[in-house]
């Protein structure tokens, strides 16, 4: 049985958390039924940390308010035995948490991501989203979530020739840790996560990816990210095109950041057309941030490959090596809720600030945040054992808008541009939309240029143009 002394300070930190998918407190007077719904929850998902013996946060609650301080472990013991009676059993680590300044306990528990689908003793199903433990009924999704159940993770994979110290002591781990509460040793903490083997001490894949100072060097098969920048807008590029390339690696923390970091860096060198006329090449920067994170965390380490970060004229392109997982398919892949490397997603949530804060939400949030900066939807496709996003630079406006908003700020436009601003690839489509225009009596050819160098201006119809207007398109 083991006892953990928490200091006023590390008190205060665990119930600083948030209620979330990997984290849950309750008071002790939680039924069994009520506490295997929870555990049964984060087992089914994947996995997390339940305390009992500590509050809800309610408005105006001091930490001190919210510890009850059980005056007897034997108390816990039937939250215990409720936990032992889940079928199939929970691949789960306890221990009891008392405090240097305040009598009583607390039982804290850490429940892995199981291997099969677990339900409580009265055969319910439950599955964790967000800070909730909701009921799965619908016998197709159950059947879904048994399937995802049967995919192995390469993250648990051993790392047989690599000397735990070389991942366990190490600045990552020493830093993470340092705003980690309960205070713990890197050793206990790697074993209590399951990022050890615990009868070896064996690394697992997953723990040299997170602290493993260059992960690249130990795990057998290639997990960096790369970053090419093509100048062109073609489908295909070829060797020529290739202006700049650049291998991110370091632990999954500051690679993350870092390759967020140069991203934006090569975006900022690069000029394109766009209504307002030439400008950087921007984007929401959550939409680059989320769609980063999502292919690092979630792709498949089992494949010899990097993440690819392609940044072209007209376009961002991210690919993550692996097809979707279990369930999943490009159809629904806004809705469902699978993670491959379920460690990895934990562990880096647990970060002070984590990447993935708003789980689950990572590719919603790229869809929101590109159609809020007036661009196009992302396009999400596989593309043999890969997952490829693929963000346009193209306005989300009709291409008449575009290019009456862009006249608005130049003197002339000419076919070019056009297709540069309103993502269309043809020049013969892009002169239809001219002649809609001409048409309507928005816009005039510029006398004197022809061939190549023909353009087009605003009319005195056109100067006064609304986006209200009605083009048919």
């Amino acid at each position: 049985m083991k006892t953990t002394t928490l200091s006023d300070e590390e008190y205060k930190a665990l119930t600083d958390r948030d209620e979330s998918h990997f984290f849950d407190v309750k008071e002790s007077s939680i039924k069994g039924r009520g506490i295997q719904k929870i555990a049964v929850a984060f087992s089914n998902a994947d996995g997390g940390e339940l305390i009992v013996g500590i509050r809800d946060k309610e408005n105006g609650q001091t930490p001190e308010d919210r510890w009850e301080g059980i005056a007897e472990i034997e108390k816990l013991n039937g939250h215990l035995q409720a936990l032992f009676n889940v079928k199939p059993s929970l691949d789960l680590r306890y221990e009891f948490l008392k405090r240097s300044s305040t009598p009583g306990y607390a039982l804290r528990v850490l429940i892995e991501k199981g291997s099969e689908v677990a339900a409580t003793s009265d055969e319910n199903i439950y599955l964790r989203q967000g800070a909730q433990s909701l009921p799965v009924k619908d016998p197709e999704r159950i059947s879904q979530l048994s399937f995802a159940k049967g995919a192995m993770s390469y993250e648990d994979a051993l790392l047989t020739a690599t000397p735990t110290e070389q991942v366990i002591e190490t600045d990552e781990i020493s830093t993470f840790l340092a705003d980690h509460s309960p205070h713990t040793d890197p050793l206990e903490f790697a074993i209590n996560q399951n990022l050890l083997d615990y009868k070896t001490w064996q690394p697992r894949t997953v723990c040299a990816l997170l602290f493993h100072p260059n992960p690249s060097v130990v795990v057998p098969k290639k997990c960096a990210i790369k970053i090419s920048r093509y100048q062109t807008k073609e489908e295909d590029p070829e060797r020529d095109h290739l202006a700049e390339q650049i291998t991110v690696e370091g632990p999954s923390y500051r690679a993350i950041n870092e390759a967020v970091r140069k991203t934006v860096d090569i975006m900022s060198a690069v000029e394109v057309w766009t209504p307002d006329g030439l400008k950087s090449l921007n984007y929401p920067p959550e939409a680059i941030w989320e769609t980063i994170v999502n292919a690092v965390i979630h792709r498949d380490y089992s494949i010899s490959d990097d993440c690819h970060i392609l940044i072209f004229d007209n376009r961002i392109e991210i690919l993550s090596p692996g097809k979707l997982p279990g369930y999943v398919n490009v159809d629904n892949i806004l809705e469902a809720r699978f993670s491959r490397n379920p460690k990895l997603v934990r562990t880096l949530n647990r970060y002070k600030n984590p990447p993935n804060k708003d789980l689950g939400e990572g590719l919603n949030t790229t869809f929101q945040k590109m159609k809020e900066f007036g661009l196009k939807a992302p396009i999400i496709e596989e593309q043999g054992n890969y997952l490829k996003v693929t963000l346009p630079h193209s306005p989300l406006a009709a291409p008449t808008a575009a290019i009456i908003q862009f006249l608005q700020s130049n003197d002339q436009i000419t076919n070019r541009q056009a297709r540069d601003i309103t993502g269309i690839k043809s020049e013969n489509l892009v002169k239809i939309e001219f002649y809609k225009l001409r048409d309507e009596g928005y816009i005039e050819r510029v006398p004197g240029l022809a061939g190549p160098k023909s353009a087009w201006r605003l009319t005195e119809a056109g100067k006064s143009y609304s986006s209200n207007n009605s083009i048919e398109s």
